[in-house]
């Protein structure tokens, strides 16, 4: 459990580091965006390529696309829903996490500023 545990703080330093120096580099939103597409695109590269060996999995998709962005374990979770034939619990899924993370973030940032005070 400890190796594990230090793959995932050892990876999410180096996804967090990289996320944050794309947007640094290209400004958000546009980043962010792209950030979110290349880490959904590399989760699902490293779920075929790591099947069946889940010794990298910690360090490379929890660790590591997991501080670069949680977006592609959020679209991880859509396709296996969709491939596994649950097309209506995929399509909510994907709807309730878009809508209520929107009202999510709204709602954290009107507490932050003091309005609902």
């Amino acid at each position: 459990m400890f190796a594990s545990l230090t793959q995932v703080a050892l990876g999410g330093a180096i996804g967090s580091v990289l996320r944050f120096l794309i947007v640094v580099a290209v400004g958000a939103p546009l980043a962010t965006l792209a950030i979110n597409v290349a880490g959904s695109f590399a989760i699902g590269v490293l779920f075929v390529l790591l099947a069946g060996r889940p010794g990298l999995s910690p360090l490379l998709m929890t660790g590591v696309l997991g501080g670069f962005t949680t977006f592609s374990a959020f679209s991880l979770d859509a396709m296996k829903l969709w491939n596994s034939g649950q097309s209506l619990q995929a399509l909510g899924y994907v709807l309730a996490s878009v809508l209520l993370s929107l009202l999510a973030v709204a709602l954290g940032a009107a507490l932050a500023r003091g309005a609902l005070l």
